[in-house]
């Protein structure tokens, strides 16, 4: 097991929403379960971010509960192909091209909205 030094070093994903119910923000880690916070601004919770991944991760190690290493991304190469019906893909074209965006980036953009 490593140390709570060395945990806190690893680059574990943090993720961001707004609350829509109470405004601000809600910060947790997916690979820490139930490890989350809050705050009134990005910057609060950011902050706040480093605050409950330490005591999540204190409080883990004190208890001798497994804790996940960061997934690597580095075999992820970003890409792949997806075969879709041309009619699928004449309404995404015409969509992005609404937008003003790239059909690639409006994927992408419905992929994380839905995700």
């Amino acid at each position: 097991m490593r140390t709570l030094q060395e945990y806190m070093k690893l680059p574990y994903k943090m993720e961001i929403v707004p609350d829509r119910d109470e405004g601000g923000f809600v910060v947790s880690f997916p690979e820490l379960p139930g490890c989350l916070t809050i705050g009134e601004t990005l910057e609060e919770a950011v902050k706040n971010a480093d605050d409950a991944k330490m005591a999540w991760l204190e409080a883990a190690i004190e208890e001798n509960i497994q804790i996940n290493e960061p997934q690597e991304l580095e075999s992820y190469s970003g890409q792949f192909k997806l075969r879709i019906p041309k009619s699928l893909h004449k309404q995404l074209a015409e969509q992005a091209k609404i937008e003003g965006i790239s059909m690639n980036q409006y994927c992408v953009y419905l992929l994380s909205k839905n995700l």
